[in-house]
Order: structure tokens, then C-alpha cells, then sequence
């Protein structure tokens, strides 16, 4: 079995995400912006420098929000005979500074803000879910959880 650690950020600001558009091998969809870890890289360099290179942001990563995984099969691969067995590390980030531009020559070809209460009707990557289920469970800090009932 193959294994791809990746690194991801769910940037809200003012009600709107930042969302890359994924489109390779023929399949495509909007998730968070993010990708691959190369090499001895920590994860939070490879979330800042891939949320660089797929939208033109600085970030800061601010707080790890969870930890998915997932296996996909060796038919569904473009490439290689083995499953992959896919460990996807999510954290919450924030814009430095920087320019919102399209990724040239990577997985993604756009990137954009997206008004949160548009992501349900989007063509979008079950990553993208996944994001914001645990960027709901964990509170920003300083802001304790709301009590149920």
C-alpha cells in the first residue's frame, strides 16, 4: 500500500473560505487548499507552503482541527498498482498577506473566496466537508463552546 501525508487549511474570514479548485486526472472540485508533504517537511510548513502555492496567501496555521484518513483503492488510482492510504492532516489558518492568484501548472487551476453558506450547492471534494465538521467542533480560542439544549 502507498501512503500520502497531506496538509490542509480551513480559511474563514468574514463569513467567505478560501477554496482551491482541484482538477486532475479528469476528475475536479472544489476543497481546501492544501496538498502533499515532500520529504522531512513538517506538516505546517507543507500547509503554508501549499496554501501559498495553490492561492498566492501567506497563512499562519493557528490550530490543528483533526486528523482524516482514507484508503482509495487501486482501480480509482490515475497511477501505481496499490491502494493509497491517505492521512490528511487539517488545521485552521489565516491569511498574512499576499494576493488571492490561480495556481499555474499544479493539481489546482483556481482558487477563491466562497461565501460559507455556498459551500452545500458547490461540486466539492469530501475534504472539504470533513474541514468544516471540524473546524464547527472546535471553537475559536478564546470562545467557549455554546452549552446544547
Amino acid at each position: 500500500m502507498d501512503i500520502r501525508i497531506a496538509a490542509y487549511g480551513v480559511i474563514i474570514r468574514d463569513g467567505q473560505i478560501l477554496l482551491s479548485h482541484w482538477n486532475e486526472h479528469g476528475r475536479s472540485g472544489w476543497t481546501l487548499p492544501g496538498g502533499g508533504v515532500e520529504g522531512a517537511e513538517h506538516p505546517v510548513a507543507a500547509a503554508k507552503r501549499e496554501i501559498f502555492e495553490e492561492t498566492g496567501y501567506e497563512a499562519s496555521v493557528d490550530r490543528l482541527l483533526g486528523i482524516d484518513t482514507m484508503v482509495v483503492p487501486a482501480a480509482r488510482r490515475h497511477s501505481g498498482t496499490d491502494p493509497l492510504y491517505a492521512m490528511r492532516i487539517v488545521y485552521r489558518a489565516s491569511v498574512l498577506g499576499g494576493a488571492l492568484r490561480n495556481e499555474v501548472g499544479g493539481s489546482s487551476d483556481e482558487a477563491r473566496w466562497f461565501p460559507v453558506a455556498e459551500v452545500p450547492q458547490l461540486h466539492r471534494v469530501s475534504l472539504l466537508d470533513i474541514g468544516l465538521r471540524l473546524n464547527a467542533a472546535e471553537p475559536a480560542d478564546g470562545v467557549a463552546p455554546q452549552a446544547e439544549g
